[in-house]
C-alpha cells in the first residue's frame, strides 16, 4: 500500500503563502484517507482535508501550522491561508512579553474565525430563501415528498455550513516556543533530561468529550455533562472547539443535544502555552493531525501513543537523510500498521477506513546521522594540513602551528595525467580561440570586453 507524498495529496490554488520562505529545519509527511477494500486497491473517501505550513519569516521567527479539516475543504483552506496573515504581518512588532505574544496568537484565532463566518453569509442567505419554499407545518419526510429539490439544496448548503477545522499553531519567536490549538491536532515536544533520557511532553490540549475541563465548561452553559459522557459527538462533530462549522455555533439550537445551551457550546478560543525557552535539552517538535495518532490508537489498542510516536521519529533520524524523509517514513509506518491491524482483525473490526494523516517534524538539535554531505569525487581525498602563521618582526620569523587552513593536499588516483613538467594537460584545447583572438585584434574587430 502506497502513501502519497505531501505534494501529491491535493492541488491547492496559488496563494500568497506560497511565496513565504520555507523553514529548512522542518519536514512534512502525509497520506490521504483510505477506505479499505477486500481487493486491496486504494480508494479515497473524500478529498485531502489536512493543511499545513512551515514558515521562516525572519532570522529569529518561525511559524508552523497543522490543520485537520472535515466536511469538505472549504473551512480548512480558508483558515490555513488566513492564519499566517494574522500573525506574521507586523502583529509581533514590539511585542516582548510572553503575555503580549500569546495575545497575538489568541487574536489570530479570533480574527480567522470571524473572517470565515463573514465569508459564508451568502450561504446563510441562500438557505433562508430556500426555507420559504417549504410549506409550513411539514416534517422532513413530507417536505421531501412535496419539494425534493428544495430539500436537497438545503441539505447541500448545510453540508457546506458544517465545514470546519481543528488547528495547532507553533510560533518560535526570540528563541521561545509558543503553542496555540483548538480541537484535536496534537503537538509534542521531545527533550532530554539531565541523564540524557528522551522525554515527551504534550503541549496541546485535546478538546473533546474525554476532556474533563471541557465537560465542566459545557455543563456551566446548561448542557448535561452526564449525557455528554455517554456521547461521542457534540452536535455534528466530536470536537468541543474548532474553527468554522456554523451549524454547531450560530445554528446549535437545531441539535437536540445542544438546545439547552445558554450560549454557543463549540468555541474557537484556543488553549495557549508559552514561552518555552528553546535550549540544548529541546531535541525536536512534532505536530500532527488527529488522523495520525488516532490510526495508531486503533492499531495498538491504546490511547497512550505519544511515547511510541517519538520512538518512531528517533528511529528515522538514524536512518533517513532529510527531515521530509524522516516525517514521511514515520507516516508510512503508521499507515502500514493501521492497514495490517485492519487485515488481521477485519471480522470483528467496525473500522473500515483511515482518515487523512499529517506529521510535521521540526528539528532543534537532534542529529540526523545520515544527512546528505556535500558531494565529493570518490577518486579524490581531502587532507587538511597545518599552515604556519608567519609573523615577521625585526627580521625574526615565528610560527603558530595551531592555525589550520583549508589548504589541502590532493591525491589523484590517475597519476599518469601529470606530465614531466609536473602539470596536468588541459581538459579543453583553447588553441583555436587564441588564433581567432589574434586575428580579431589585428584587424580591429575585437570587442572591448575581450581586451586582456
Amino acid at each position: 500500500m502506497r502513501s502519497l507524498r505531501p505534494e501529491q495529496t491535493y492541488q491547492a490554488s496559488k496563494s500568497w503563502t506560497d511565496d513565504l520562505p520555507v523553514c529548512k529545519e522542518s519536514g512534512i509527511g502525509s497520506s490521504t484517507n483510505q477506505i479499505y477494500r477486500e481487493d486491496g486497491n486504494r480508494q479515497e473517501e473524500h478529498e485531502f482535508e489536512d493543511r499545513f505550513f512551515h514558515i521562516k519569516f525572519d532570522t529569529n521567527s518561525y511559524l508552523y501550522g497543522v490543520f485537520d479539516g472535515y466536511e469538505g475543504a472549504k473551512a480548512v483552506e480558508f483558515c490555513s491561508q488566513r492564519m499566517p496573515a494574522e500573525i506574521v504581518l507586523g502583529q509581533l512588532k514590539d511585542k516582548k512579553t510572553d503575555e503580549e505574544i500569546k495575545e497575538v496568537l489568541r487574536q489570530a484565532f479570533m480574527y480567522v474565525e470571524k473572517g470565515y463566518m463573514d465569508s459564508i453569509y451568502d450561504l446563510l442567505a441562500e438557505r433562508a430563501m430556500l426555507s420559504y419554499d417549504i410549506p409550513e407545518g411539514l416534517n422532513n419526510y413530507e417536505a421531501y415528498k412535496q419539494v425534493p429539490q428544495v430539500v436537497e439544496n438545503i441539505k447541500r448548503i448545510n453540508y457546506e455550513l458544517s465545514s470546519g477545522a481543528t488547528a495547532a499553531i507553533a510560533l518560535i519567536y526570540n528563541n521561545k516556543l509558543y503553542i496555540a490549538n483548538v480541537g484535536t491536532c496534537r503537538v509534542l515536544l521531545c527533550l532530554t533530561d539531565s541523564n540524557s533520557v528522551l522525554k515527551v511532553v504534550q503541549l496541546s490540549v485535546d478538546h473533546n468529550l474525554r476532556n474533563e475541563d471541557e465537560l465542566l465548561r459545557l455543563s456551566q452553559i446548561g448542557i448535561n455533562a452526564a449525557n455528554l459522557r455517554r456521547c461521542t459527538h457534540l452536535g455534528n462533530q466530536g470536537n468541543t472547539r474548532c474553527l468554522g462549522n456554523y451549524l454547531v455555533k450560530g445554528g446549535y439550537k437545531e441539535f437536540e443535544d445542544l438546545v439547552e445551551a445558554k450560549q454557543e457550546p463549540v468555541i474557537s478560543e484556543p488553549d495557549i502555552i508559552g514561552g518555552i525557552a528553546i535550549d540544548e535539552s529541546c531535541r525536536f517538535l512534532l505536530m500532527m493531525s488527529s488522523g495520525f495518532y488516532h490510526s495508531l490508537e486503533e492499531a495498538m489498542g491504546t490511547e497512550q501513543v505519544n511515547k511510541y510516536i517519538a520512538q518512531c521519529v528517533v528511529e528515522q533520524f538514524r536512518e533517513q537523510t532529510t527531515l521530509p524523509s524522516v516525517a514521511q517514513a514515520v507516516v508510512d509506518k503508521v499507515v502500514r500498521q493501521h492497514h495490517d491491524w485492519y487485515m488481521s482483525s477485519s471480522a470483528s473490526n467496525p473500522s473500515t477506513k483511515r482518515e487523512d494523516i499529517t506529521l510535521l517534524v521540526r528539528n532543534f538539535n537532534y542529529i540526523l546521522l545520515n544527512a546528505n554531505k556535500s558531494p565529493t569525487n570518490p577518486a579524490i581525498s581531502f587532507n587538511p594540513v597545518v599552515v604556519p602563521n608567519v609573523l615577521t618582526n625585526n627580521n625574526t620569523t615565528t610560527y603558530n602551528s595551531n592555525i589550520t587552513s583549508t589548504v589541502s593536499t590532493v591525491h589523484n588516483d590517475n597519476e599518469s595525467e601529470i606530465g614531466e613538467d609536473n602539470k596536468m594537460d588541459a581538459y579543453v584545447d583553447f588553441s583555436t580561440f587564441y588564433q581567432n583572438y589574434a586575428i580579431a585584434k589585428t584587424d580591429g574587430s575585437l570587442p572591448n570586453c575581450l581586451e586582456f
